[in-house]
This record gives C-alpha cells, sequence and structure tokens, in this order.
C-alpha cells in the first residue's frame, strides 16, 4: 500500500471514529439539545421556563401526573398532563368550588365529542380523547384558570382513569 494509500485510510478511519463520538454527544445531551430551556418538558416555541414543580391555577398539579407537557407564550401557559387525582386539583386550583358536582353546568360545559381533539396551538403531547368537559373561569370561582379534562365515555359522571387535562392560565 502506498503512503497515499495509507494517509486515506488513517483519515476515514479518524472520521468514522469522530461520526461516532459526535453522534453520541448528541444522543447524551438529547434533551438540552431539543428542547427549550433543556426541559424535556417544554414544547418547540415555549419562551418561559416553568419551575420543576408546576402551579396552575395557584396549585401544584397533582403529584404522580404522567406526560407533562407546556407551551408558554406572551405571558400565558398551556399546560397539559395525565392523572388519577382530577377531582383533588379543580377543588385545590379552585376551578370547582368544595362540594358542588363535577360537571355542574355552573362552572364548565360539554366539550367536542369527537375521538380525538387537537390540543391547543403550541401545546405538544398526545391529543385530548372525546367526551370532555371544560371549566371556565365564571364569577363564582376564584380561579383565572381553564381546564379541559377527558371524561368517562361510559357514564357522564366520572372522569377518565387516568385522565388528561390541558390547563390554560396566565403566568402572571
Amino acid at each position: 500500500m502506498s503512503d497515499s494509500g495509507r494517509r486515506l485510510s488513517c483519515l476515514g478511519a479518524a472520521v468514522v471514529v469522530l461520526a461516532v463520538l459526535a453522534g453520541g454527544t448528541v444522543w447524551l445531551f438529547r434533551d438540552e439539545l431539543f428542547h427549550p430551556f433543556g426541559d424535556a418538558r417544554a414544547c418547540e416555541g415555549s419562551d418561559t421556563r416553568l419551575p420543576d414543580v408546576i402551579r396552575a391555577g395557584g396549585a401544584s398539579i397533582p403529584a404522580g401526573a404522567s406526560d407533562v407537557h407546556y407551551f408558554t407564550r406572551n405571558g400565558s401557559a398551556a399546560v397539559t398532563f395525565v392523572s388519577n387525582r382530577m377531582p383533588d386539583y379543580l377543588h385545590r386550583a379552585g376551578v370547582l368550588p368544595e362540594g358542588e358536582p363535577l360537571f355542574d353546568e355552573k362552572y364548565g360545559g360539554k366539550g367536542v365529542a369527537d375521538d380525538e381533539i387537537d390540543l391547543p396551538d403550541g401545546l405538544c403531547g398526545s391529543s385530548l380523547r372525546g367526551p370532555v368537559w371544560t371549566y371556565r373561569p365564571t364569577a363564582a370561582t376564584r380561579s383565572g384558570v381553564s381546564v379541559t379534562v377527558e371524561r368517562s365515555p361510559l357514564t357522564n359522571e366520572h372522569f377518565r382513569v387516568p385522565a388528561r387535562a390541558v390547563v390554560t392560565y396566565s403566568l402572571s
């Protein structure tokens, strides 16, 4: 093998080693490289990082919530998560006063009954499954929070277990 052939072989081996190292580094730090603020919960385009314990409507989202994602833009936030503790969260956040039935039309209403319901613009994660119930801020509640929760497809008086929720609120 000639001297130039050995140089090309060595150069080719060096390129392969560098490519493997670069690929491994990207894989190792993929969450920090491809998510805003290095937070895997943050959706692309978010302009504000939320704290590790997200407080939506003055109450932390339920302990043990899974599949948590958020999108922030211009002082507002949309958060989606899955939990089997939705009634507790609704009461703690002031969305539904204690003692009131979960599906009182004074505090909310039925949503679209489609099989899948798109998340708000910018919010990433799995879509909602219909039917849903949407709680809106009212004079009777102390919250400026809107919450949409998956209802049970079998009964109108329960949430899915666990249920996906989308919470929208102001960051100020």
